[in-house]
């Protein structure tokens, strides 16, 4: 930016009242308004004109947009339906197996609703099985289909889709047929009902009053949120704009006209094509619909420019009065400080406002000469921010997708074994494997989960006096055969000194630390101790490992950062366990420190306060672990939209010995309770269930109609700030998935045993 500042250039123009003449003050006055006017009119019109075809264009724009995200979503349905019927084409036909066959053929059924009927021919085209909802199931019946278009059509395109026809003249069906990779494994042709296409359709929302409606080749109704349309068989051939779309080709836009609808109305209609099935996807929108905000935007366009001309009107008679000589000294002033040269200044010597204003234009000019000699060091720091930021983005969008798809790798590739048959020890190897990858995908997934927990704000300390060789030796035992595994020796020495400080957020600070000791330590060993400084404890955690150098130092504190070199462990980690040290020790208010040096080793310090507390029989039970079982025999409620996860819950409860009510809404799990003779001991929902509800409204459902306080926590997968901070002014636990059997047990257990003889909500503990 050139920012000059040179010595300020002064003009004078001096005004007197023989300069300002009626005719002179009459012509610019007129000339003034007469340009402004003519100026505001011109701009508005031209305004008005493009936004009128700009909106236009935009509203066609995004209703051709719809319809192909219809055609799309109308496109996936299809094909999920080959994707189900696929499989039934995978193994060639053979004397034996025919009712596991047909088991799977009324599975397939079970399955997709929308098929109707599924036969299963040979490579012969002999029908071996047909199967439907309608009629009777039909075994090896040796039909000959052979020259019938659907096995001629599948057998030579692998996938065949026949032209859409109505049963009983108001059901459209169609028919599928799919051949297998390999001759000898024969055809599998499915009827399937279009009907089923109303829940793809029904569920696409166009304004106020739009529709989506979906037309055949022949221009017949296949799809409509009215079904009653669809099932009386309505053909809308005459319509304009499907004759237009049925003539051209599959890839013309929509029409730009407006066209008569479905049911008599003027609308704007756009469609898309589905090329594979030779259908049509239509979006109308109501004209009056349509073109409302455009027709809104233009009245307070034109409104604006009534206002503005009458503005330029009065401002004309008020500024020509006053301004006719100093206007151009103005004008030209700023014109040389728009370009740059800020030393301008300006001198009016009137006596009245325009000398204040003379004034005020000179301080405006000071002050802005003054502000942009510091805009480009303003600028720098700004890009250096957002280059910050951007690169800190793309470190963790590289970190986390090559440590979230390396255990995902190995248990797609651990299940492929489990699909084979294995021999027991095989098994059980597999089975550690995938525990392992679990295990590392948990771990990567709570350190996501803290950062946005202290991020979300909704950590708050739980700050008391206890001794902190609790703490240490808890620390012992969990490294210590991680460090023997590694030929390390770990070394924690004992202390007698009380702390004060939040138990359970301290031990993830030293658990992370330690952790990391332990990980990029290659030889020697680890040593944990404290020293107290004037009225402070400091806790140290020494390594011999290969060191921080010191231009990294400041950075392995930063959010997904890991330090590089031949001898770091990058196999595990987001680079998030220091970042979380360094947040908990400022959320604690405990400051830490790090000494390192290449080659010889590392020591993090963290300084806590001393207590006051030193009798042992005040020692808090902070770390008391949950050791008594006592979820045998109680009645359970499980509350998940999600079958798969419900059944998984269902079952591994049911392991334990508890009795399980497993259902997908609140009203399905009380129409299941009323079987049972006792109430629930225990609710777990899910936070997100179907239809706008949570997990929040379905526990206080059941609880007000069963009159009883009942116990009961959330399991959500959402861990955006806001979520995390709803969960904690509910005060229910919340659980974030994936959640171990270990975990969900031992959170079973707490809140049975807080509810003995009472039905409050144990407080919920953030860990």
């Amino acid at each position: 930016m050139d920012v000059r500042t040179s010595e300020p250039t002064v003009e004078t123009t001096a005004i007197t009242p023989a300069n300002l003449r009626g005719r002179l003050f009459r012509k610019y006055a007129l000339l003034f308004a007469g340009i402004v006017s003519a100026a505001l009119v011109a701009n508005g019109l031209l305004d008005i004109w493009f936004l009128y075809h700009e909106q236009k264009a935009l509203l066609i724009r995004i209703q051709r947009e719809q319809a192909d995200a219809a055609a799309t979503k109308i496109s996936q349905f299809v094909k999920e339906i080959e994707g189900q019927m696929r499989w039934t084409t995978q193994l060639a036909w053979t004397a034996g197996g025919m009712e596991q066959r047909r088991l799977e053929a009324l599975r397939l059924l079970h399955l997709v609703p929308a098929i109707t009927e599924l036969t299963l021919l040979n490579a012969s085209g002999r029908e071996q099985l047909k199967v439907s909802r309608l009629a009777m199931d039909v075994i090896d019946s040796q039909t000959d289909h052979s020259r019938e278009v659907a096995f001629i059509e599948g057998v030579g395109r692998k996938v065949y889709h026949g032209p859409v026809y109505f049963r009983h003249e108001s059901e459209p069906y169609m028919t599928i047929a799919l051949a297998g990779a390999r001759r000898d494994t024969g055809v599998s042709i499915a009827e399937v009902n279009l009907r089923f296409i109303w829940d793809v359709v029904s569920q696409i929302k166009v304004g106020e009053h739009g529709q989506v409606y979906v037309i055949d080749a022949q221009g017949r109704l296949i799809a409509h949120p009215d079904i009653s349309l669809v099932l009386s068989n309505s053909d809308f051939s005459h319509l304009a704009q499907v004759r237009a779309a049925l003539v051209a080709s599959s890839e013309a836009g929509p029409s730009k006209e407006q066209s008569e609808g479905i049911r008599g109305e003027q609308v704007l209609s756009a469609h898309a094509a589905i090329a594979s099935l030779g259908w049509l996807v239509f979006v109308d929108l109501p004209v009056g619909e349509a073109y409302a905000p455009i027709y809104a935007s233009i009245l307070r366009s034109g409104a604006l420019l009534v206002a503005a001309l009458g503005l330029a009107v009065l401002a004309g008679l008020g500024l020509a009065r006053g301004m006719v000589v100093p206007i151009e000294t103005l004008q030209r002033i700023a014109a040389r400080l728009g370009a740059g040269d800020l030393g301008q200044r300006i001198s009016i010597k009137t006596g009245d406002e325009l000398e204040v204003l003379g004034e005020q234009f000179n301080s405006m000019a000071a002050q802005l000469e003054q502000s942009y000699a510091t805009i480009e060091r303003k600028v720098e720091e700004r890009t250096h921010q957002l280059e910050l930021a951007n690169l800190a983005k793309s470190r963790f969008i590289a970190v986390a997708s090559h440590d979230l798809r390396q255990p995902l790798h190995a248990l797609g590739l651990f299940v492929g074994q489990l699909r084979t048959r294995l021999e027991e020890s095989d098994r059980d190897h597999v089975i550690e494997r995938i525990d392992a990858a679990i295990d590392a995908m948990n771990e990567l997934f709570n350190a996501l989960l803290d950062i946005s927990k202290l991020d979300a704000g909704v950590l708050a300390p739980d700050v008391r006096e206890f001794p902190v060789n609790h703490l240490l030796k808890r620390i012992e035992s969990t490294f210590a055969a991680a460090a023997w595994e590694k030929g390390l020796h770990l070394r924690v020495v004992p202390c007698g000194s009380w702390i004060s400080s939040d138990a359970i957020l301290l031990e993830r600070c030293l658990l992370n630390l330690v952790s990391n000791a332990v990980r990029y330590t290659v030889e020697g060993g680890v040593v944990v101790g404290c020293r107290r400084r004037t009225g402070r404890l400091r806790i140290d955690v020494w390594d011999s490992g290969i060191g921080i150098p010191d231009d990294q130092q400041r950075n392995i504190f930063g959010e997904f950062y890991r330090l590089t070199g031949p001898h770091r462990d990058e196999s595990r980690g987001l680079g998030l366990g220091l970042a979380i040290v360094d947040r908990l020790c400022r959320l604690l208010e405990h400051p830490i420190e790090l000494r390192s040096q290449p080659g010889k080793g590392s020591r993090f310090s963290i300084w806590l306060p001393l207590a006051a507390v030193r009798s042992e029989q005040a020692a808090p039970s902070l770390f008391t672990k949950d050791v008594i079982d006592t979820i045998r025999d109680k009645l359970i409620v499980v509350i998940d939209d999600d079958e798969p996860v419900r059944d998984g819950m269902a079952r591994l409860l049911q392991s334990w010995g508890c009795q399980v009510v497993a259902a997908a809404s609140d009203n399905a799990a009380l129409a299941s309770l009323a079987e049972h003779v006792r109430q629930p001991d225990l609710i777990i929902s899910d936070y997100r269930l179907g239809d706008g509800n949570t997990g929040f409204k379905a526990i206080e459902r059941l609880r007000s109609a069963l009159c009883a306080s009942i116990p009961a926590f959330l399991i959500s997968g959402d861990t955006a700030p806001e979520r995390l901070r709803e969960a904690s002014a509910s005060g229910y636990h919340l659980l974030h998935k994936p959640v171990s059997p270990a975990v969900l047990r031992a959170t079973l257990n707490h809140l049975l045993r807080h509810s003995t003889g009472s039905h409050e909500q144990p407080q919920a503990v953030n860990v």
